[in-house]
């Protein structure tokens, strides 16, 4: 099982024109995504995440129930709001982010039962919560204890300037979450803030995925690495096409049942993973339009 916990967010997707904007809500979140999308591709899968005690909560709760988890945990917060990402969309699918995180409840999160911790194979954290003292503390301790009952700690990068007042100390920040993690994924934007000689002498020993977009992902471990071209397609909008990717990933890596990945493995998930994030880019949001496993299968076999 994976356990995927972090920011579960109202994606607010604009259209229309810059006198007479419109925007459509959509379910979102790095995590929440990362979830739903593993559930659909085959995982069994538990969330956790928080939420206000405002309308917008009332529909992501109703939404995540939709999503038949194998164990669901969403926090009500009645000192906090729910989280909203407004998300604009350009003619190439390619989109921009702009969050309203005031007094916002992401950061707010439940605590893990051992007994949940125990029944997986990975815990997934999201990064949205690393902005927030409280957040990385979370983090930090769900970390710890995950690793005490000997699971593998997966980790989204999602790295978001404009979420930080202090670019350097959030730097800082991430790199204490990469040295307690075993899987991490990384852009290539993100790639190019931390730098790759950081990733490749400090993360050495990290299983570490790099997903670029139409030129395909890369895994690194070990001392190996390995590149898996992608299929290209015509994108609608990209939101979600990274945590689609990474959850094709962890679903591979959570069926593999092993502590170890071989290259044969590792390069199997980045085939399936890619899959996953093209076929996600053709509709409008993260998890309306994700593909079943079949669909994702059958869009590998036209590839080889």
């Amino acid at each position: 099982m994976i356990i995927s916990v972090g920011e579960i967010l109202a994606d607010m997707i604009g259209s229309g024109t810059r006198e007479n904007p419109a925007f459509m809500f959509k379910a979102g979140g790095a995590p929440f995504n990362v979830a739903c999308a593993a559930k659909k591709f085959g995982a069994k899968v538990a969330f956790y995440g928080s939420v206000g005690n405002d309308v917008i909560g009332d529909r992501l709760c109703e939404f995540a129930r939709s999503r038949d988890f194998d164990r669901l945990s969403i926090e009500r917060r009645a000192d906090a709001n729910t989280t909203l990402a407004f998300v604009s969309v350009d003619e190439c699918g390619e989109r921009e982010f702009g969050f309203y995180r005031k007094h916002t409840a992401d950061a707010l999160l439940p605590k893990i039962p051992d007994d949940v911790i125990k029944s997986a194979n990975i815990v997934h954290i999201g990064s949205l919560m690393l902005s927030e003292e409280s957040g990385a503390e979370y983090a930090t301790e769900l970390m710890s204890r995950a690793h005490a009952l000997g699971k593998k700690i997966s980790f989204d990068t999602n790295f978001r300037t404009d979420i930080f007042s202090d670019t350097e100390a959030a730097v800082q920040t991430y790199k204490r979450i990469f040295a307690a993690a075993d899987i991490i994924k990384f852009s290539q934007d993100e790639l190019d803030v931390f730098g790759k000689q950081y990733v490749d002498k400090e993360l050495k020993d990290k299983y570490v995925f790099i997903s670029m977009s139409a030129r395909g992902s890369i895994w690194q471990a070990k001392g190996e690495c390995g590149h898996v071209s992608s299929t290209p397609v015509k994108a609608v909008d990209t939101t979600g096409a990274g945590d689609a990717f990474f959850a094709g990933v962890l679903t591979v890596l959570d069926e593999a049942q092993s502590y170890e990945y071989s290259a044969d493995t590792l390069n199997f998930a980045l085939s399936f993973g890619n899959a996953c994030g093209a076929l996600n880019t053709l509709g409008y949001g993260a998890i309306d339009c994700l593909p079943d496993r079949a669909a994702v299968v059958k869009f590998m076999s036209l590839k080889a």
